[in-house]
């Protein structure tokens, strides 16, 4: 199955079940609405969480965007998040069946964690999607 809900779905529980492994008690808000998909609490903190799908691309890169997306009949919008709203990124990448974790005020509007080292032996400004496993 590939359609776009199901792919969120997937993530969605996956990241549940990496934040449980993690030690957080996982809440779900009653509505799709929320800017969040569900929050995470532990020692007294709560982390609302947004989750993401995303493949690697060719080179071993994940590209976040922190946007959102819908279609109507006036076409396709994308707006940039409301960061205030969202403490945490959770990004479910199915190639490596891991989740990795961004604090979206960390960086401007998108960016690129790499799951293999880059071709070219590049070593500044590269971000290791390992770096990213645990909820900071």
């Amino acid at each position: 199955m590939h359609h776009t809900k199901h792919k969120g779905d997937r993530g969605v529980l996956k990241a549940q079940l990496d934040l449980f492994d993690q030690g957080f008690t996982i809440l779900n808000p009653l509505t799709e609405h929320a800017p969040f998909d569900l929050v995470a609490y532990r020692e007294g903190r709560f982390h609302r969480i947004q989750v993401k799908h995303r493949r690697l691309d060719a080179t071993g890169k994940l590209e976040v965007k922190f946007s959102t997306c819908w279609a109507d009949r006036n076409g396709t919008h994308t707006v940039p998040i409301d960061k205030s709203e969202v403490d945490l990124f959770c990004v479910y990448c199915p190639d490596t069946d891991e989740c990795y974790y961004l604090s979206p005020e960390d960086f401007g509007s998108s960016v690129a964690l790499r799951v293999e080292a880059p071709r070219n032996g590049q070593k500044q400004g590269v971000r290791l999607a390992k770096a990213f496993r645990r909820v900071p």
